[in-house]
């Protein structure tokens, strides 16, 4: 509820941008480092691994995709929405941004899809347990 004689509630677009944009950056810093330890796995299964080469290939794509999310992020972030002659160029590059996050995604579908090897601990747990 507002104070009578206070001044309307003014939504600050820069500010809800920004912390957008950083939320934005965290989630992709997350995604990075559970690339990198899922490349640390792939490497140590080593070679012999079915899909040893695709999945290093996919897992580095994303990382690189991922890298250029984030330099984009970053430029967004640094930028003033509120100055008339940045919009369209921050409408670009978010979209560019959400572009490279969508691809991101995709890839590490396919990561999820080939990267996963069966251990048997699964099955192992549930003849323990008398399933």
């Amino acid at each position: 509820m507002q104070k009578a004689g206070a001044p309307p509630f003014v939504l600050n677009m820069n500010q809800y941008a920004t912390k957008k944009t950083a939320a934005e950056g965290m989630l992709d810093v997350a995604l990075f480092l559970a690339n990198i330890t899922h490349m640390k796995t792939v490497i140590e299964q080593g070679a012999g691994y079915r899909y040893y080469a695709a999945v290093l290939t996919l897992i580095s794509f994303s990382l690189a995709l991922q890298i250029i999310a984030g330099v984009l992020i970053v430029i967004i972030a640094r930028r003033d929405l509120n100055v008339l002659s940045n919009q369209r160029r921050l409408d670009y590059l978010n979209n560019m941004a959400t572009s490279f996050i969508f691809a991101t995604t995709v890839t590490n579908f396919f990561i999820s899809f080939f990267g996963s090897k069966r251990t048997g601990f699964f099955r192992w747990l549930l003849a323990r347990l008398h399933f």
